[in-house]
């Protein structure tokens, strides 16, 4: 008997014969059905059994243990007339060790074997080896060590396999000493493959490749799949994913197939190289072998086509092979976010009754790509409500990166409340970004709070906030924490540096900007880059030093001038009004930007201000025939969770008419210094009011985020915020920004508000 088939045969024909079946036969069947899964049909077997021995429990227990039923498989151990040896011992034993969450049931069971040793001998090295792998899952390296003693006083500690488990369960705890110590000092005259390999995988962990490589190939007769297998994963595990293929190359020159780990080894390389062309061939073996059916295979084929952007062929595979699979719908939802297709990635990302943290890392990156802060905070919100056992903080700093760029104090200060109340872990990723937000959100005391709290502290950290305290106008600070920073032996970088010359350029400290560029250059050996210039370059010309800025930019090669730094010249050369320089800058600048319409109108305005009239018409004529986008100032004010935002000469907002009354009665009554500040800044063209404001002495636009801000502190909100930046719409982007703003409830139109500013008449 031995098959299912020849066994249900014997089985038959006994009970039509009325013949009982012998104790061998019986236990014959129950290895069978078992081995098929036909769990009851052995079971009734066992049952039926007038008489057992020892191997008839221990074929029923292995059933219920290969079969994962632990509990009937202990509770049959646990029967009373039940007859147990050794053997019996260990196929539980080895069950609860493999089997997550039944951990603490090993141990207990361990112990009971320990305990009946005085009866005779219970534990021989196959269950010391299965407890040495449940020390090595649970990375506990101190209960490992016990059983090493155990080993070497009952010298089950000689044994090929015995070697091999205690090179894994060391080099899982991260004692690599122990490991070499092991694996030389064995007295074993040969190791066996397992034992190699296990050394192998120890060096690769350990990340020194060239050790794992000489092992590798000594007693090479004794490398198979399992080897290679291990030492390409070692490479692409260190960083090495060229050499990881051409191991793979080789595995196959020395006469060894591939095997779905190797093909899944490959694939995680291929992704991490963004090759697509070696994605396809790879896809096209495995097409070929008919290997797509692994799901570790065909989700690593759906993964290197969204990291190397195809997005057509993923979706094609991913409709193929991994529809419905967790890990397949996750790289497509990663895939479509990393190239800012955020409404497919929200279509599969609804589909998941229950997500991972993969894909909410992946949705907020996406929308962080796009700039769609408040689609991340809307997300955010969701995400608290459902997550709220999450202990990573990946997601926070996503969230975080959100506040950062809507200058949204209040989710910010919610995230770090939820983060402190859950207590996710603080790392220095987390504390970084924390000092990020509260310095772009304009509290420098809460990000140097942060800052101060943390014990661990890296270059990342301390860039953070010493370009919190330049943007703050705190240059000392960001002066002395740089000397902090060295003191503590971290080595700048270039983000460093543009931190300390951005501060030196809002104070127009030149001698100090000038201290650090050389430092940069001389003693960080760091070559300066765009960021670097411009900052210098800023710097000159709002102290009216042009000649050096002239002397700086004769010694950037012309290949890595850009638009950023002639940008920067050409203002210094604006700001000491000569008007030569300006001209020869400006077509070098149209060459290398000519579609970008911020720099037309800055050269539009330059003419301007030095009276020249005839350049500034044409300069606008060009900028007409190219049809560029018009710019216009974008202002946002957040107030109780609800962000409200503005343009030049806007008159959308619902509450348009009570900003202007405001603004109307700061100019007649400017009774306190901020009202006389504001009438000045208005009086003398600073601030422009709208066309259809011009009997208001003909000015031409107003930015209404600061007369906004006055009015809402006047009706008694709290907690505004207000921020400023540039942007570039098209008339299509307006009116899409426009429909956007309706949408979310920020429009609302006010027909008497309209026919007072026809009218001009505010009060």
């Amino acid at each position: 008997m031995n098959s299912v088939k020849h066994g249900f045969l014997h089985h038959s024909r006994s009970i039509k014969a009325g013949l009982a079946l012998t104790t061998i036969s019986s236990n014959h069947l129950v290895n069978i059905y078992s081995r098929h899964g036909l769990l009851q049909e052995a079971r009734k077997v066992f049952d039926e059994m007038p008489e057992r021995n020892v191997y008839s429990w221990n074929a029923m227990i292995s059933a219920y243990v290969k079969s994962n039923d632990l509990k009937e498989a202990n509770k049959l151990f646990r029967t009373v007339n039940s007859k147990r040896d050794l053997v019996t011992y260990n196929t539980l034993l080895s069950g609860f060790a493999k089997t997550d969450g039944c951990e603490s049931e090993a141990i207990e069971m361990f112990g009971e074997m320990r305990r009946k040793e005085e009866d005779g001998n219970w534990v021989d090295d196959f269950t010391l080896t299965i407890m040495l792998k449940l020390s090595a899952k649970l990375t506990n390296a101190f209960y490992g060590e016990q059983l090493h003693g155990v080993m070497v006083k009952t010298g089950n500690d000689a044994s090929k396999f015995a070697v091999s488990s205690l090179v894994h369960m060391y080099s899982k705890c991260g004692k690599f000493k122990e490991v070499c110590n092991v694996f030389d000092g064995s007295c074993v005259e040969v190791i066996d493959g397992v034992a190699k390999n296990a050394m192998v995988a120890a060096y690769c962990r350990e990340g020194d490749i060239d050790r794992a490589l000489s092992i590798f190939w000594r007693n090479p007769e004794l490398n198979n799949t399992v080897s290679w297998n291990t030492l390409i994963w070692g490479y692409a595990e260190n960083g090495f994913d060229e050499e990881a293929l051409k191991m793979a190359v080789s595995m196959e020159e020395s006469g060894l197939k591939w095997d779905e780990h190797t093909t899944a080894a490959v694939l995680n390389v291929v992704s991490s190289l963004k090759s697509l062309k070696i994605g396809k061939e790879v896809h096209g073996r495995v097409v070929k072998i008919g290997s797509y059916s692994n799901k570790f295979i065909s989700n690593g084929i759906v993964d290197v086509y969204c990291k190397c952007g195809d997005m057509k062929y993923a979706e094609s595979v991913h409709l193929l092979y991994g529809f419905g699979d967790l890990y397949s719908t996750s790289s497509m939802i990663v895939g479509y976010s990393s190239q800012g297709k955020m409404v497919e990635a929200k279509r599969l990302f609804d589909s998941f009754s229950e997500k991972n943290l993969v894909v909410w890392s992946a949705m907020f990156l996406g929308y962080l790509k796009v700039c769609q802060p408040d689609y991340v905070l809307e997300l955010a919100r969701e995400f608290i409500a459902k997550e709220n056992k999450v202990t990573d903080s990946s997601v926070m700093v996503s969230i975080l990166g959100a506040c950062s760029l809507q200058a949204s104090i209040e989710p910010g200060k919610e995230i770090h409340g939820h983060s402190l109340r859950t207590g996710i872990l603080m790392d220095k990723k987390l504390v970084t970004a924390f000092v990020d937000m509260y310095s772009k959100c304009g509290n420098v005391e809460y990000a140097a709070k942060v800052f101060d709290s943390s014990f661990e502290r890296d270059t990342v950290m301390y860039n953070a906030m010493i370009s919190g305290y330049a943007h703050h106008g705190h240059d000392e600070n960001s002066f002395q924490l740089f000397e902090d920073m060295t003191e503590a032996g971290l080595k700048p970088d270039e983000i460093t540096f543009i931190a300390l010359l951005s501060a030196c350029r809002h104070r127009g400290l030149v001698l100090e900007g000038e201290k650090y560029f050389k430092s940069m250059t001389e003693v960080c050996n760091i070559s300066p880059e765009v960021g670097h210039y411009t900052c210098m370059i800023d710097l000159y010309g709002k102290t009216n030093r042009l000649d050096e800025a002239i002397e700086l930019m004769k010694g950037i090669d012309e290949s890595e001038e850009d638009a950023v730094i002639l940008g920067a010249f050409l203002n210094a050369c604006n700001l000491n009004k000569s008007t030569e320089l300006v001209k020869e800058v400006e077509e070098k600048l149209l060459d290398i930007d000519g579609c970008n319409g911020s720099r037309y109108i800055h050269l539009a305005n330059s003419y301007a201000s030095s009276g020249r009239w005839d350049e500034m018409r044409q300069i606008r004529n060009r900028m007409r025939g190219k049809e560029l986008g018009k710019f216009y100032g974008c202002s946002w004010a957040y107030i109780d969770n609800q962000l409200h935002m503005f343009r030049s000469s806007d008159s959308s907002h619902f509450r348009t008419e009570a900003i202007y009354s405001m603004l109307h009665f700061l100019l007649h009554q400017p009774e306190d210094s901020e009202a006389r500040n504001l009438s000045f800044l208005i009086q003398s063209g600073c601030i422009k009011l709208p066309p259809l404001m011009e009997s208001w002495k003909g000015m031409l636009s107003l930015n209404l985020a600061h007369p906004y801000k006055v009015i809402n502190q006047a009706t008694q909100y709290n907690g505004v915020k207000t921020t400023t930046e540039t942007t570039s719409h098209t008339n299509t982007e307006q009116q899409r920004q426009q429909k956007q703003y309706k949408n979310n409830g920020f429009i609302k139109e006010n027909q008497n508000t309209k026919r007072n500013l026809r009218k001009g008449n505010l009060s």
